[in-house]
């Protein structure tokens, strides 16, 4: 006669009963989730580099930029509000906000802002500022006040009406000219996917809606033009999506952004630098700014907006919205320029946007 099993052992056979089928199935479901991403992409480059200095206005592009936690350098560190409520402004409800264009002198380190003057065939609305100010010069030519974004507030630095008050004229309201001094004053926490409890790990931004930076493939906007140029004789440039870093990506498989979830960003030679580190946290969703020419401020009444709908609305957690793009975080900052060796070093299909607004 067999010897009477302990009481530890009949509780290990009885454990092991139970934990056994729940790893397996846990281990071949992580398995089956990695794999249903599918392989990592073939590395590809940066073809462009844009940065946009004031919100919703004009961009700019770039050969290299400078990276920080929150975003390019001077990328959406300024935006215009209304006044007294310090509201944030955007093409959505102003499309000719694009036709406000900002340089940069790298020079004098300048930025300069210039617009349309209203009633007016040749005039310009105009007014320069430091591009990095010091604290001191900020102390002296602005003031403190929170600013909201959303539902979200934030500290901000006000410009003097002194540099801005003609642009009252432009906008047919009075508004206020604001600066994220964000080396000097608290940071704006990110949000949504991009909350620590999701991330990882806290991070910030400046003004972007969301996250600190939006990556777009070439790739995706080809094959949206050959169907924006199927339905309506019409194709668009990818800066109606204002993306700050723009891949060349693989002709043969558009799209296939969606399932990005880190990067690297690597200079090419011999002698490149430290890789650059990226993480993705959702698509991009896009309300109708894209149907804004940004060279024009003219408004498409159905393109590409139309078209998205019918077949980019992929996004279980944001469905009455098509995407294009990702956003992401980087995990340090560094140089960034066009060329860079682009590799995308993980994969996932598990993707889903969270509201944060």
């Amino acid at each position: 006669m067999a010897p009477a099993l302990s009481s530890n052992s009949q509780a290990a056979i009885i454990a092991s009963a139970f934990f056994v089928p729940v790893l397996t199935y846990i281990y071949f479901t992580r398995n089956q989730q990695k794999s249903s991403a599918g392989p990592l992409p073939e590395s590809t480059e940066i073809t462009a580099l844009y940065i946009h200095p004031i919100k919703s206005c004009h961009g700019i592009s770039v050969q290299s930029a400078k990276l920080l936690p929150t975003g390019l350098d001077l990328d959406r560190q300024w935006m215009w509000v209304t006044y007294p409520n310090h509201e944030f402004l955007t093409i959505r409800n102003f499309a000719k906000m694009t036709l406000i264009r900002p340089s940069y002198d790298a020079q004098t380190d300048t930025l300069t802002v210039t617009a349309p003057a209203p009633d007016s065939i040749d005039e310009k609305l105009e007014f320069s500022i430091p591009a990095h100010p010091t604290e001191a010069w900020l102390n002296e030519h602005t003031t403190k006040n929170d600013a909201k974004i959303w539902n979200q507030f934030t500290p901000t630095r006000v410009y003097s009406t002194s540099l801005t008050a003609p642009f009252n004229a432009f906008f047919g309201k009075e508004v206020r000219l604001v600066y994220k001094a964000a080396q000097y004053d608290d940071p704006r926490p990110l949000r949504s996917n991009g909350a620590p409890e999701i991330l990882g790990r806290d991070a910030s931004t400046c003004f972007p809606d969301l996250m600190p930076l939006l990556v777009g493939s070439e790739s995706s906007i080809a094959e949206l033009n050959t169907r924006l140029k199927a339905a309506d004789n019409l194709t668009i440039d990818v800066r109606r999506f204002r993306p700050n870093i723009l891949v060349k990506g693989d002709p043969s498989a558009p799209w296939d952004e969606d399932r990005w979830k880190t990067l690297r960003v690597s200079p090419k030679g011999p002698h490149g630098g430290k890789p650059l580190v990226f993480d993705i946290t959702q698509r991009c969703a896009r309300c109708r700014v894209p149907n804004v020419d940004p060279e024009t401020a003219e408004e498409h009444k159905r393109q590409p907006w139309d078209t998205l709908m019918k077949y980019r609305r992929i996004d279980e957690g944001i469905t009455y919205k098509p995407c294009y793009g990702m956003l992401c975080v980087p995990r340090e900052g560094g140089k960034i320029k066009v060329g860079d060796k682009f590799e995308v070093t993980e994969v996932t299909s598990e993707h889903r946007y969270i509201a944060g607004f």
